[in-house]
Parts: C-alpha cells; structure tokens; sequence
C-alpha cells in the first residue's frame, strides 16, 4: 500500500507531462474543435443561449461572448451562425421543423426579456439591449427561413400577459413582423382590441413622465396612430397574404373609437390638470397635430377626421332638445374645455369649414345627437373661421326654409339652436339673435308669411318653447315681434302675453331692459340702474362720432317710456360741474331738450343741481383735500410718513420682504387722502382723454402726484445705491400698481407729460433715471391701462401708454434731443438690468419700438464716436452704475450700451432696427435754429448717414443695397409725406420750400439735388428717370374716384411732384439723349406726366393765366432750360432742340401753349442761354413760337398786315392769349378783324375760347372774366357763320381723332371736356343773335350735335356731377344779371329739351341719319325726345323701323 501510495502523482503533474509528450497536430486540433462543439450543441440551452449578453467571465471562449452585444461584428456573425447550428441540431432531434422550433424559443426569449418590467408598457435600459440582441439573432434566422411568422404570433399571445407593448413596436420596426400580423393571429377580436385600446392609454399616460425614453414614446404613439388611420381607412392596402383583409380594419376602427370615447368620457365627467386621465387626453389630441398626421396620405387622413367628428357629435346622445335650449349658454367658445376646441380646431385643418358644415348637417339629419357638442362645434367654428358664418347662415336659411316647407319641427329646432349658439360669440362673427330673429320674422317676406298654417306653426313652436326659454330670447321676441296681418294678430297677443308671464314667473321686467342690452349674450341680465349707466354711456358716444341723437333713444322716448323716465334720464342727467366748452354729453342732453325728450321740470331739476355742483366744488369736490393748507399738511401727512418708510426699506436690501406690506400701507394711506373707500367700485374709463400742447393736472390732484413721483425717484436712487435694478425686488412694479388702481393715472400722465415734453432738459439726473424706470414699468404694465387719446379736439388714434409717453419724446432741438438721449439710455440700460435673464422679451413688452429707434437716431446725431466702427463689447456689466454716479457721466454711459455686443444684436432686429427712412422722418423735423450742430457738421452728419451708413446697408436692413437710385427715391417720397403731414398744412401754391425755420428740410433737399446730380452724370441712356417712377407709383396709389375729398389729395399730391421737379436739375424733365442719331432727349415721362395728371389739375392749382391751357411759369422755364442744356450736349443742338419741339407739339402740347403764354420773359432766358452755348439764331421751332408771339401781338396793331404762322393752331392760342390780355374793350374791337385771318385758325380760336369761358364759370371770383369769355365767343362765333365755316366737330372731339381733333382734345382737362353739353346750351340765348339760326339748324351734323350734347347733359346730371353743373349755372345767372343762382340742373336741362323739342320738326332729313346709331344705349334718358326723333325720322322716311338701341 505505502508503495503503491508512493507511486501516485498528482493530476497536474500527469496532465503536464501529457502536454510536454503531446507534438502539434493541425489537423488533429481542427477535429478536437469540431468534436467540442457537437459536445457544446447537444447540451447548450438554447433559450438561456439568445439571452446570454453579459461579458464572460474569462477569456475562455464560451457561447455567451459570440452574442455579446458589445461584441465585434465578427463574432456576432459567428455566434448567430453557430446559434442556427444549434437550433438545426436540436430541431433534428426532437423532429419538428426548425421554423417552429425558433419561433418558440424566441418567444420564450421575449417573455424573459419582458419580465419584472419597471414600467407598464415601456422596457428599461437593460431589457433594450437584450432584446437589440435577440432581434439581431431573429433577423438572421429571417433571412436564412429559419423563423415562423405565425408560429411567432401565437407563442407571444400565449405570453401576452407578460409582454411589453414596446416590445410589439420594436418587432414592427425592425420587420421582424408587424404588427397587424400580430393582431390577425389572436383568434378573439374583442380582447386583442381591448388589449391594444387599454395598452395605448396607459402609453398616453406615461408620455409626460420625464424619462430618457420621451422620444421612444412619441414615436411609438404616432407610429401606432398612423398605422391605426391607414388600415381603418385606407382602401386596397397591401399587408400581405397572410392578413385578413376584413378582419384588421375592424380592430383598427374600433381601437380608434375606443380611444375617441375614453377621451370624451374623461372630458364630460371633468379633468383635473394633474391627473392621469388629463395627462393621457392630451397625449392623444397631440397626435391630431400636423406634424404627425402629414405622414398620412390625404384621402385616409380625411376620412378618418369626419369619422372622428362624426363620432364626437354622436357620442353619448343623453341631452333633450330642452336641456340645449337651457344649457347652450354654458357651451359657448369660452366656456368650452380648451382641449375640445383644440380638437376641433385641429380636426378644422384637414376639414374645410364647408366640408365641417356638410358634415354637421348630415349627422343632425340622420342620427341622434350630442347636443353640447354639437353646439360647441358651432361655436368653434364661426369663432375660427371668418367664412363659417356664412356658411351657417346659409345653412340655417335652408333649415328654415325646409320647416316651413313641410313644417318639419326638427329642421326648426336645429336651426334656432345653431342661430342662438353662433350668435353667442359676439356680432363680430354672426350678426345677434334679436337681429337675425327681426330679419327672418319681421317683415312681409318672413318665412311664415306664406300661409297662415305657416304663421300658427311658427307661433306654436315659439310658444311650446316658453317654458325653457331664457329671460334674454323672450325679450327679443317681444321686443322685435314677427309681422303679423291684423287679422291674425291674436295669435301674437297670445304670445306676448305667455312670454311675459314666463318673465314674470323668472322676476324679470320686461320694461328695465337697456336699450343696446344684446340678448345673444350669455351673461346674466343686468340690473337696471347699472344697464342705464352703460346705455348713457354708448349713446354718448354714439353721439359723439354722428351728431345725432341715436335712434333707440328716440324710440325708448316713446315705447318704453318707464325705462327711460325711471333710469335712462336719470343717469344721463346726473348732476356735476359744467364744463365751459360742452362736451358730447352737454351736447347730447340740449339736442334731447329741444327735441321735447326731456320734460322742462326735470331739465331745471338738473341745471338747478349742476350750479350747486359748481359752486361746492372747491370745497367737496375731494374729501381731505381743503384749501386750507393746514387740511392739505393734515391729510398728506400720514402719506409722506409712509412714503418715508419705504425709502427707508429701500436702504436696507435684507428687508425687502417688507416692501409689500409698506406698499398696502401707502395705498391705504392714499385712499384717505383722496376720499375714496376700498369697497367703492367705479367705471374704468375706455380712454384717457389728454392734451399734449396744454396739459392740465387737476390741482387736487397734483400735490399727491408730485409726491409719489418725487418718493419713486428717490427709492429708486436709494435701491441702487446698494444693489442694481435686477436684485431690488418687485417694489417698483408695485407702486406702479398702486398708481394704476387709483384715479390718478390720468394726473399722472398729465404731469408725465408736463415734465418730458415742457420741462425735461431742466430735470436732474434722478428725476431723469427715475421718470424713465416709471416708464418702463407703466410698459409692463400696459395690458391693464386704457389707452390715451392725446388730441382730442382732432380726430386722430388713440395711444397705448408706452407709445403716448414716447410720443412725448423729442429730438428736434439741441436741449430736447440730449435729454431724449438721456431718457432713451436710461430707459433701455434700466429695463434691460432689471429683466437681464430676458432683457429682448422685456424690450418688447415694456418699451415701444419707437423710443429704441430715437435713441439710434439721437446717438448717431449726438454722439460722433458711434458713427466710427468699434469692437462690441461682452461684458456683462451694463452702464446703470456709470447712469447712478453723482457726475452722471451720460456720454460714456451712451457709449457703454451701445458698444454692447447683446444690444447689438437687439438692433438687427426688423421692428427694432432705424431704417433709412425712419433716419429721414426724423430729420426733418429737427429744427435748424435749435440744431446743435453747426451747419458744416451737419453737412458733414448727412453725408455720413447717407453714404457711409445707410447706403452700402442691405434693403433687409433697412439701407438701400448701395443703389443710390434707392436712396433718392426714398427721401423723395419721405419729403412728398412730410409736407403733406397736418404740421404743415399751412404750405401754400405761393409758400416755397423751406418755410418755417425747418434748415434742415432745406439742407436735405441739397442732398437730394447732389445724389440727382451723381445719377445724371452715371444714369444708363435708355433707363427712364427714376423720379417719374415714384410720382407714377404715388399716383396710382391714390384712389381714381371724383369724390371732393379723394380729388383734393390727389391735386395736392401732384403739387408735391410739381414742385419736387423744381427743385431737382432740369435736364431731369428731358432725361437723356438717346445714343443713335439724331440724338433726341427722352422725355416721354415727364409728357406722360403733364397729359396725364397736370392736364387735369391746371385750371385748380397751376395756372393763373390762359384758363385751361398752359402751366404755371416756373414749370415751364424749368423745361426750357432743361430743354436747352440737354440739346446743346448733342452735335446738332439746332436739330435736336427742332425734333423734340416738334414730338411736343404731337404728344404734350400744353408745354407750347404754355411757352406762348410765358413769352415775354421766357424769350430773354432762351436768346441769352442760347447765346452763351455759343449757337446762332434760335432753332426753327423756336422762331416759329417767337413768330406766333409776334403775330399775336401786331394782330390788334392798326397797321398789321402780317399772315398768321403755322401750324394754325399755335397762332390761335398765341391770339387767345393776346386776347386776354388787352381786356374787354379793345378785344370786343379788335376782333372784327377776325374776317381777315386764316379760315384754319377760327376754329381752334373758338375751342380756346370756350375752354376760356368754362374756367371762368369755375372760378367763383372771375365775374369779368366770364363776361369777356362769353363776348369773346360770340364774336368768333358770329365770324364762323359769316364766313360759313364749320365749328360743330368741336363739340365732338375724340380720341379716335387725327390731327387738329386729338391734339385739342388733349390741351382740354377732362373737367371741361365732360363740360362741353353746358357750354353748347347754356349761352345759346346769348350767341343766337350772332348767327344764323335757320342756316345752323338746316345743316345737316346740327341736330346730331344737339341731340348728342343733350344727352351728355343728362348723363352729367344722372351721374352725380351737379357740382360743378350748378356752379355753371350760378354763374350763368349772374351773368345774366339776377341778384343770386335762380337756375338749376333740372332748369338747364329742360330748357334744352325744349330747344331741342322745337329744332328737331325743323330739321331735314340728311339731319336722321344715324340718329338711330347716336341713340343706342341712351335711348331711355329721355324718352319723349326719342320718340319725337324716331317719329320725325318715320314721316320722313315713310316706313318705321324698329330701332336696334341694345
């Protein structure tokens, strides 16, 4: 034994030596790795195999490392390999399919990953990455059909209680099957439904929960919901074979309802913001957002909405018709959970209104309906869609239309329940119930005025609805009754009396009504003294914008004269102080006194009262504050000891929790000394009536404003003397409260207006920093504050109070403008320390965006340091400190805040940006005797600003790209609105520019003519000039229509541009010369110009010589110079100024009737600058006026023997002309001469002179004037049928017309063209003597010439313009010497029917023809002429033709 025990050796020992024996064998190694992993297949549990992902515990290699998910791609190859291996192995042994096999154990896999979850449908951390790894492993047995399917399914159903709705998605994700695969292979409908539905909510629930998986449950959520809406609603979708095509969609619809129904559910029982069910609620109307429904085709997408408010509409139909009718007040827009009307508004989207409509009109017909959602519906949708009124208005008109058709009771229901609900939500979006109630019933076109069936239907249902209707519908039915004939007006006596009953029953007066009280609204009824006041109220400003007492005062006067007697007049004639200019409401009681509406005893009553009023207003017009200083000192006193207090607190930062106590001491203590009682309750005033030019503080009131203005600037000072602004608390915020909650915030502005607009370069640097801390803090603040009106006596917008008190800022002289700085820095550096986590928003919400850009703009002006490029700064300090200093360094304060890179940033935003033209705006209201800057430095400010700043900067920045062209039209248009503003509305036709004292108006128009000059010289030759570009745009702006107003603007406008054209060089009128010979300037722009505009505006503002046919002489000269000057840079100057001369004659020949009239002293200024370029005699054309002058003038010589030039037309208006200025009684005899003159001349002479004649019925002034006109004209008349020429064609000038016809028609205003039927038969009686009337009425164009004149006349009179005809007519009888206007429109017009009534049996026959074709169209002005022609032309003729007039 002891040797055999010797023997042994440990099993190390026998292993190493083995080893040392053993030799290397390749081949025999490759076959012990095969044999270990048959060893390793036949007893590996496959199961605990595709979970093993922890890292090995050695380097020994071992299954659990080839399915690591850590693991490199390699071996996850290797191990999904060798698991295939294993799964082929042990499917061969047991003898089933491997397909199945695999399924199985994966879906053992799956239940061990979805055990012990920490969450109810989501997987943790750990359980993702385990199941990463057995998805991996399940699509490589995918691919290589080793996987069931359906095998899968039903082994995970078998699990369901343990699996993870996660876990679903994910198999639906990563394709390893999807998940109506799933759902399909559930023999049991109902629970794979209920599964799902009880799944998805708990998801909702847990959505919110803050979790590293928040975007996991979006996307599974919206992944759910759109594979929910395509397969429920989406036709011929392709799932695969193996899908029941009947079968998913049902689950799908139902799991969809389910989810809709446990929302409205949990909506009808209330929702507590923090609960679950809210939580889960809002989950799911998120998922009817666009963001997650535009994945979604559109077709299924709208399905799914309609059904979904098809369901909404329809679920649970528990309320009665008359639980609507009482209850619909409650289911208004407002009243409405804000996640109902979300859904609505989102299922609005995809729905059209119109579809929305339709959709509630087919399930209201054929299905039972959930009334409060039905209405709610209605609300939602007038109140967010601006075209849904209409649609329901004609929705209802149908639904009434059908009830009274077939007497349909339902159609009558719906279509009052919609009405009332749509006119819940206010007259901006459906007209009120009580109108549309009057609308459909009370008139003779009434829906129930068909029959009496229809009339007993209507009052039947009226009447079975009494007992639930509201005290408010009642009303209106009473108040605004159907009409009824009198034979049936028992049917509305019973009614009437059931409904006031009712209102009796629920202790409501039918008689306290307020007159504007509307009975859509769904508040309670008011009590009537309370109604009276807001009914006082609105018929004073009723009064106020119409001047004239309103109607339903009026008709209470009569029909409901208790209301009016017992608390309408009582509240309007409360007693007070008169004011000594009346306002609107002294004004609306004296128009009702003299209307008898106010009984004399109760109008005495009241004036008796007023006086007293008057007379103890010093004394108790405010309780505590006497006359007698010693009462001021005794009530004041205990509000300065507070007021001290505080200040005290304001030193010592640790006891700033106290502040809010001290601030309810302070406004107690203010209470007392105003007299008011905390329980008293007053009428918040909708608007602040204050004058800026006077502002007044009530003396009562001005001592308790000092005192609070001066103790906020001096805690404001003593807070920052410890700790800046961001750290001081809310004690600011609420003093400003305090102010606010009182009646002195009118007081307050008013001083605030006092002290920044008159006093403010006088303040201190506290009173500075402190009105401008006030400042920001009224800003934030300004929800709350009615809005200022700060001109009253002009009608102009009223004011937010941020932007009132930067109305109040100015920087038009040197003091004001350094203290806007100031303000500005103050305000701006203190809102942006005291809101510094959000200094932008505080920008926005405190300070307007106008006090931002002055203080841009007083900078750049003040401050020559910002103009220089600087590197912004980032620290985080900002210069309040540098502000609080005893020196108030405001320069380097400025500096410091401007140089800050987040205030940088700030000023590139759009609203806070200075563009160039708010630059422009500015400037020109600086004044030049108050500018402090001299005038080389604001020559040299204006050259920067514009060269260096404003026009390299891009348009998106307010600048103008670097296209100089940009800035001059902007300051061009920016002039043309400055002086057209009201401030200067006193410039004159004879004021030039600049007036006034505005130099730096004067030294802008300097840098418009430099940049003009610039562009002359670089301008292309084939580009228009850019100014014409603007006066077009401007003009085409301006409305076209003949009303006085819009034609007084449009006149004033073209003043604008006439007078801009002055000041810029006159080559801007001719433009370039065109590069091809011969050069010619291109001047059709300015020619469009004087045709189209000036041609109409001459006879008002333009000429003061040669009635309608010439411009003034500044225009002209202009012209000519730039004529000349643009010429003679050409070759040939003569040809050039020949050409263009010539084109003006064809195209613009009111510039030469202009030089005609202009002559004598334009001649001199042509000959001289002729001259001085060096040139000859003047160019032919030029002579050829010069010629036409000199005719004219020797035409009245004894001696004149000279021949008229050509054209004949320039030599008539030289003579008409010359004409005008000899005077009456040389022309009367100088013109007998007018038989020796060309034949071709008379007749332009003649058109000139009845344009002449026109105007001077126009101007009210020209009586001799008109007088030598008619003279004028009825001795060139009398020449023209002396020497038998014709003259009737003037009469009917046209555009179609060629030569002398178009070019008068041109030189005639559009005024005096339309004028021309007056001037044929107004002076008739005058001009007879002077020609042969039976020769005239035998010429064979008269009658058509008078038939078409009076035509015209009567068109002129149907149209509208009796205007300028009446004035016509005044004239005219003045003329005839009658002291004042006998004659009329209707006067003029019948006397020349008559004329024409007397010619037409006198006219021959050649006179007919085409009278037919002259009538067409104006055949029923007047039909008895017509007759009389067509009867005339049948007896000549001999057969009547019926004539073709349409």
């Amino acid at each position: 034994m002891a040797g055999a025990k010797g023997c042994r050796r440990p099993w190390e020992e026998l292993l190493a030596g083995r080893v040392k024996r053993q030799k290397h064998n390749t081949e025999r190694e490759q076959n012990l790795k095969e044999s270990a992993m048959q060893l390793l297949r036949r007893h590996q549990n496959l199961e605990d195999l595709l979970l093993e992902v922890e890292d090995p515990p050695c380097k020994k290699l071992c299954p659990s490392q080839l399915i690591d998910c850590d693991s490199a791609e390699a071996c996850s190859d290797c191990s999904s390999s060798f698991i295939g291996s294993a799964l082929r192995d042990q499917a061969l042994r047991l003898g089933v399919p491997v397909a199945i096999l695999a399924a199985r154990i994966v879906a053992c896999s799956m239940e061990q990953v979805c055990s012990e979850p920490s969450h109810p449908v989501l997987l943790s951390l750990e359980q993702r990455k385990k199941l990463s790894s057995l998805l991996d492993i399940t699509q490589y047995l995918l691919v290589h059909n080793m996987f069931s399917r359906l095998s899968f399914c039903q082994e995970l159903w078998r699990v369901q209680s343990s699996l993870l709705l996660e876990a679903v998605w994910r198999l639906h994700v990563h394709s390893i099957v999807s998940l109506w695969e799933l759902l399909e292979s559930h023999p049991d409908v109902q629970a794979v439904t209920a599964w799902l539905f009880r799944n998805l909510r708990l998801l909702c629930e847990q959505m919110e929960v803050s979790c590293p998986s928040d975007d996991t449950t979006k996307a599974m959520l919206s992944d759910f919901v759109q594979l929910l809406i395509l397969r429920a609603f989406q036709d011929n979708l392709d799932l695969g074979r193996t899908v029941d095509p009947d079968k998913m969609p049902q689950v799908a619809l139902s799991v969809l309802q389910r989810m809709l129904s446990f929302v409205l559910d949990s909506l009808a029982a209330g929702l507590q913001e923090s609960s679950l069910a809210h939580k889960a609620v809002r989950c799911w109307l998120d998922m009817f957002s666009v963001h997650v429904c535009c994945v979604i085709a559109p077709d299924p997408l709208k399905k799914f909405f309609r059904h979904t408010l098809v369901q909404i509409l329809t679920h649970s139909p528990v309320l009665k018709v008359s639980d609507a009718i009482q209850r619909q007040k409650e289911w208004s827009f407002a009243r409405t959970h804000p996640l109902l009307t979300s859904l609505f508004r989102r299922l609005f989207v995809m729905l059209s209104p119109k579809e929305a409509v339709s959709c509630l009109q087919e399930v209201l017909e054929e299905q039972e309906v959930n009334w409060q959602r039905v209405l709610s519906c209605v609300s939602v949708l007038v109140t967010c869609f601006l075209e849904a009124g209409q649609l329901v208005r004609d929705w209802v008109a149908h639904l009434m239309a059908v009830a009274f058709e077939s007497f349909h009771l339902d159609s009558m229901v719906t279509a009052f329940l919609i009405v009332r609900q749509a006119a819940l939500e206010g007259p901006a979006v459906f007209p009120s119930y009580a109108d549309w109630f009057k609308a459909s019933f009370g008139s003779s076109s009434g829906y129930h005025s068909c029959s009496k069936k229809a009339l007993v239907f209507l009052f039947k249902f009226l009447s079975d609805l009494v007992p639930w209707e509201t005290p408010r519908y009642l009303q209106a039915h009473i108040l605004h009754p159907p009409l009824v004939p009198s034979k049936y007006r028992c049917l509305l006596g019973d009614y009437v009396s059931l409904a006031r009953t009712r209102l009796a029953d629920l202790k409501v007066s039918l008689e306290n009504m307020g007159l504007y009280e509307d009975v859509s609204l769904a508040g309670d009824i008011a009590e009537p003294h309370s109604q009276a006041v807001q009914d006082v109220e609105k018929a004073i400003l009723m009064f106020e914008h119409t001047g004239k007492v309103p109607v339903p005062i009026l008709e209470a006067s009569i029909f409901r004269r208790s209301y009016y007697m017992s608390h309408f007049l009582p509240a309007l004639l409360t007693p007070r102080a008169l004011p000594e200019v009346p306002d609107a409401r002294a004004m609306l009681i004296e128009s009702l006194r003299r209307a008898d509406k106010i009984p004399p005893s109760v109008y005495a009553t009241y004036r008796q009262a007023c006086a007293t009023a008057e007379k103890e207003k010093p004394e108790s017009a405010d309780p505590g504050m006497g006359t007698e200083p010693g009462c001021v000192e005794e009530a004041l006193g205990p509000l300065k000891a507070a007021l001290g207090q505080l200040t005290a607190l304001m030193t010592n930062p640790m006891q700033y929790d106290a502040v809010s106590a001290q601030m309810a001491v302070i406004a107690e203590k203010l209470d007392a000394v105003l007299g008011r009682r905390r329980d008293d309750t007053c009428c918040e005033e909708m608007k602040i009536q204050l004058s800026t030019f006077a502002p007044d503080v009530p003396q009562q009131y001005q001592v308790v404003v000092d005192l609070l203005l001066t103790a906020f600037c001096q805690d404001l000072m003593a807070a920052c003397s410890f700790v800046p602004p961001e750290r001081q608390g809310p004690w600011a915020t609420l003093f400003v409260r305090t102010l606010c909650g009182h009646a002195l915030l009118p007081a307050v502005l008013a001083r605030f207006c006092q002290l920044l607009r008159h006093q403010g370069p006088s303040l201190s640097a506290p009173h500075v920093l402190g009105l401008a801390a006030l400042a920001v803090h009224l800003g934030e603040t300004r929800a709350t504050l009615p809005e200022v009106d700060p001109h009253p006596a002009v009608a102009t917008h009223s004011l937010p109070v941020p932007e009132f008190l930067n109305d109040l800022l100015s920087c038009h002289a040197g003091e004001s403008a350094l203290f806007c700085l100031k303000f500005c820095t103050a305000a701006i550096t203190y809102s942006w320390c005291k809101f510094s986590p959000r200094p932008h928003g505080a920008l926005r919400s405190c300070l307007p965006p106008g006090l931002i850009k002055k203080f841009q703009f007083a900078v750049f002006r003040l401050v020559s340091e910002a103009r220089e490029p600087h590197p912004v700064q980032n620290e985080d300090s900002l210069p309040w400190r540098l502000l609080c200093l005893p020196s108030a360094e405001w320069q380097n304060a400025v500096l410091a805040l401007w140089r800050q890179s987040s205030f940088q940033e700030l000023l590139a935003e759009p609203e806070f940006r200075l563009t160039y033209r708010d630059w422009l705006q500015q400037e020109l209201e600086v004044s030049a005797g108050a500018d402090p800057l001299s005038d080389t430095e604001r020559q040299e400010f204006h050259q920067w600003a514009i060269h260096e700043h404003f026009l390299p900067a891009p348009l998106a920045s307010g600048g103008c790209d670097g296209d100089l062209e940009v800035a001059c039209a902007g300051l061009i248009d920016v002039l043309m609105d400055f002086y057209q503003s009201p401030r200067n509305c006193d410039h004159t036709e004879s004021s030039d520019w600049p007036r006034g004292g505005h130099k730096g108006n004067s030294d802008l128009f300097c840098r418009l003519q430099e940049m003009a000059a610039d562009l002359e010289l670089g301008c292309p030759v084939s580009q228009g000039h850019f100014v014409f570009g603007v006066f077009h745009r401007r003009l085409e702006a301006l409305s076209s229509e003949r009303g006085v107003a819009d034609s007084l603007w449009r006149q004033q406008e073209i003043l604008m541009c006439k007078r801009l054209l002055l000041h810029l060089p006159p080559s801007v009128l001719l433009g370039k010369l065109h590069a091809e010979e011969p050069a010619m300037p291109s001047c059709e722009e300015f020619f469009y110009l004087v045709n189209s505009e000036l041609v109409g505006a001459v006879q008002r503002n333009f000429c003061s010589h040669g009635g309608a046919l010439s411009l003034t002489h500044d225009i002209t000269v202009h012209f000519f110079r730039g004529l000349l000057n643009t010429c003679c840079r050409s070759l040939d100057p003569s040809l050039t100024v020949n050409l263009t001369l010539a084109k003006c004659q064809a195209r613009c020949p009111l510039m030469v009737t202009s030089a005609l009239l202009w002559w004598s002293s334009l001649e001199p200024v042509l000959c001289s600058r002729w001259r001085k370029f060096g040139q000859g005699r003047l160019p032919h054309e030029l002579q050829r006026l010069q010629e036409a002058h000199q005719f004219a003038h020797s035409f009245f010589s004894p001696d004149s023997t000279s021949a008229a030039p050509t054209p004949a037309w320039v030599s008539a208006a030289a003579l008409h002309f010359e004409v005008q200025r000899v005077g009456k009684d040389n022309a009367r005899r100088l013109l007998k001469k007018l038989d020796c003159v060309r034949e071709e001349l008379l007749a332009p002479f003649f058109f000139f002179s009845l344009l002449s004649l026109l105007s001077s019925h126009l101007i009210p002034s020209a009586i001799a004037d008109s007088l030598m006109a008619l003279e004028v004209c009825a001795e060139i008349l009398a020449c023209l049928e002396r020497r038998k020429l014709p003259w009737l064609g003037l009469f009917q000038l046209a555009e179609t017309d060629a030569g002398l016809g178009h070019l008068l028609l041109h030189l005639a205003p559009d005024q005096h063209t339309r004028l021309l039927p007056f001037a044929f038969y107004s002076p008739c009686s005058r001009l007879l003597p002077y020609f042969d009337e039976a020769a005239t009425i035998m010429d064979e164009g008269f009658l058509r010439v008078a038939v078409d004149m009076y035509l015209q006349l009567v068109q002129l009179f149907v149209g509208g313009e009796t205007t300028a005809v009446s004035a016509l007519i005044g004239r005219s009888s003045q003329l005839q010497g009658q002291p004042g206007p006998q004659g009329s429109s209707v006067e003029l017009i019948a006397k020349a029917r008559l004329f024409l009534l007397q010619i037409i049996p006198r006219s021959p026959q050649k006179s007919f023809s085409g009278i037919t074709k002259l009538l067409a169209g104006r055949a029923d002005c007047d039909p008895e002429v017509t007759s009389a022609l067509l009867h005339r032309h049948q007896s000549m003729t001999g057969v009547y033709q019926e004539p073709h007039l349409f």
